[in-house]
């Protein structure tokens, strides 16, 4: 992406064109790399010509609560920007993520499969470059299957997939990269130069612990952003827009801060506005996709990669109980939000559940690009649940598992059936799986299980037979999640 000095570079954040050659493949690269999909990209041009393909915009907020959108409620934060794309499109008040935790979220989120599916089940704690774990390389990406279709691909942003250099994104069919690989990061200048990955560059606020507000974090990512779309906009392209935003460490500059200067919580306050300027960033974003008439023709999705932590940086996740972490619907279903224009209805609200496990075969459906047929996705072409063409529900069943936790959940209908162990109030800890019934309860709080025996045992079966298909763990927690 854009390749300025001015840009900030801190602990492992990136701004490269490329790996270095002879590490791994590169974007310059021969096009022998890209010989095994050539027959897909030859049958996708057959189908869509580049001038129809919609550009695929993905963004993903980080530890966002459920209620802290004004669009889902929220009276304290507006977000006019955010919220413009459900006005425009649908939101889906029962939208999923794969995992109540960041890394095992993203690894659904980029292969349509349930993490749990290759051991993917938990974050770590280890940041450097020795790091072992990450994505396994058996997986198919979403950049590396939407590319047949003729798109260019980029994430900005988060990657928290892996830091060696076979699990890098520009290793997993990314052709662009700005952001940092790890869990977490600063938003404000508080550069170490041990930290820094390209020492030849000069990050803002340059040496000790200066602090530049004009380079704050999500305002970067927002504009690199901005940048990729009218660069690439005479082509088809794939952007993953991971912002940090809102999660901890809990930083935002004097202006944002000034907007909320009436809420007495520091905690709540500094969160605020870190979600405002999340909101201002998107809202550059869309203006660059409106000044260059890509706006009709993109679909954008908007979501969270988990619940909201609560005590952790100040979230609220209403009217859902549960945080990030647990399996309960605060830890899992998150804000959820459609737009395309060209396709969808406007200010529509959709109740089914649906997957961010969803979101890459509805790329795929819509750009034309075949699926491989050794993969077996877990998600569904949402378009056609959207649009009202289909009346069904996109799933029969949904499925959690985070067995280094103990915890795990399974959906049909309005039913679920949850594990979690460690409760907090108003849940009670519990040894045994609880049956609620998300119509009526929405929070959660009363176990059907003794009323509903036969239902119980049903969904209690259903999973037992997915948990059957499932590989063991890849790893097991370290010190704490991120």
């Amino acid at each position: 992406m854009t390749d300025r000095a001015e840009t900030p570079e801190k602990e492992n954040l990136l701004l490269v064109p490329a790996w270095p050659v002879g590490k791994v493949l590169t974007t310059t690269s021969p096009m022998y790399r890209f010989l095994p999909f050539a027959a897909f990209l030859c049958l996708a041009g057959t189908l869509f010509s580049a001038s129809e393909k919609p550009n695929i915009l993905l963004i993903v907020a980080d530890d966002l609560g459920y209620g802290d959108l004004s669009v889902q409620g929220s009276k304290e934060i507006p977000t006019p920007n955010i919220d413009t794309l459900a006005k425009n499109g649908v939101r889906c008040t029962s939208g999923y993520v794969s995992s109540c935790m960041c890394s095992p979220s993203r690894a659904g989120l980029m292969t349509g499969r349930s993490q749990s599916r290759f051991g993917h089940e938990i974050n770590w704690e280890g940041n450097g470059p020795s790091e072992e774990k990450g994505l396994p390389v058996t997986e198919k990406t979403f950049p590396q299957l939407i590319k047949p279709g003729g798109y260019h691909t980029g994430i900005i942003g988060k990657w928290h997939l892996g830091n060696m250099e076979r699990f890098h994104p520009l290793a997993r069919g990314f052709d662009e990269f700005f952001g940092f690989l790890g869990g977490s990061h600063d938003y404000l200048a508080d550069w170490r130069p041990d930290n820094l990955l390209q020492r030849n560059r000069t990050p803002v606020g340059a040496t000790g612990k200066e602090r530049d507000e004009s380079r704050y974090l999500t305002t970067v990512l927002g504009h690199e952003a901005a940048t990729f779309i009218h660069r690439h906009k005479e082509r088809p392209w794939f952007l993953y827009l991971a912002f940090n935003a809102p999660h901890i460490p809990q930083q935002a500059t004097a202006k944002l801060l000034a907007r909320f200067a009436h809420i007495p919580d520091p905690m709540r306050r500094t969160y605020a506005a870190m979600v405002s300027g999340l909101d201002d960033a998107v809202g550059e974003v869309l203006d660059q996709l409106r000044r260059d008439g890509l706006e009709n023709n993109t679909l954008i999705v908007f979501l969270s990669d988990n619940g909201g932590p609560l005590e952790r940086n100040g979230s609220l996740n209403t009217p859902l109980s549960g945080e990030k972490g647990t399996m309960f619907e605060g830890g899992i279903r998150v804000p959820f939000l459609v737009q395309w224009k060209a396709k969808l209805p406007a200010g529509k609200i959709y109740d089914r559940a649906v997957s961010s496990l969803d979101l890459l075969p509805t790329a795929l459906a819509i750009s034309g690009t075949p699926a491989p047929r050794d993969v077996a996705f877990d998600g569904v072409n949402l378009i056609p649940y959207l649009t009202g063409e289909r009346r069904d529900d996109p799933h029969e069943t949904l499925f959690w598992r985070m067995k280094p936790r103990r915890i795990w959940a399974v959906r049909a209908g309005d039913d679920k059936l949850i594990m979690q162990d460690k409760g907090k109030p108003p849940h009670p800890t519990s040894k045994t799986p609880r049956l609620v019934n998300l119509g009526t309860d929405l929070k959660e709080l009363t176990d059907l299980t003794a009323t509903q025996p036969g239902r119980a045992r049903e969904l209690r079966a259903r999973y037992d037979a997915w948990n059957a298909t499932l590989p063991e763990p890849l790893w097991q927690p370290e010190r704490g999640d991120r």
